[in-house]
């Protein structure tokens, strides 16, 4: 490594080369989505634990729990209308069938399942450089109110998705 410290993984190549082709693959990339699930991974895991502390069941650098995962598949990409969206998905998946330990080895998938969950939420995005809104976005629509997020808190890393 030429004497540089090692520091994790770059946040810009999280955000262009993950996430970017998920939400791309998905027909769902846009500037603020991008942002979005670019920064409920750094929130959720910090781009480090791909399975939750403390035994708990969250799965991915994105966090999400086995139910949510499959409660996605059974009851909301089932619609008709949200083929599209299947289809995506499949495609992200090269031919292994849907499952939650899927979000621990393939970040794309992880990453779109992240970007579905927040599709699926009532409440219009955050525009794409609100770091204020998209940390209460992801409390509320992805988190949960029972969450360990911090709405505040979590702004500045909200700030570093967007400017990286």
């Amino acid at each position: 490594m030429g004497g540089v410290a090692a520091r994790g993984i770059d946040l810009a190549q999280v955000k262009y080369e993950w996430v970017q082709p998920a939400l791309a693959t998905l027909g769902l990339l846009s500037p603020a989505r991008l942002n979005l699930v670019t920064g409920i991974g750094l929130v959720e895991s910090n781009y480090i634990w791909l399975k939750q502390l403390n035994d708990g069941p969250a799965l991915g650098f994105w966090q999400m729990e086995p139910f949510t995962h499959d409660d996605l598949w059974k009851n909301s990409l089932i619609a008709p209308c949200r083929s599209r969206i299947a289809y995506g998905l499949h495609q992200l998946l090269h031919g292994v069938e849907p499952a939650s330990s899927q979000m621990i080895t393939n970040p794309l998938y992880a990453a779109g399942m992240c970007a579905v969950k927040v599709w699926l939420a009532p409440q219009s995005l955050p525009a794409a450089d609100d770091a204020v809104g998209m940390s209460a976005y992801h409390k509320r629509w992805y988190n949960s109110a029972l969450g360990a997020a911090d709405p505040v808190r979590n702004i500045p890393a909200f700030k570093r998705v967007i400017l990286a």
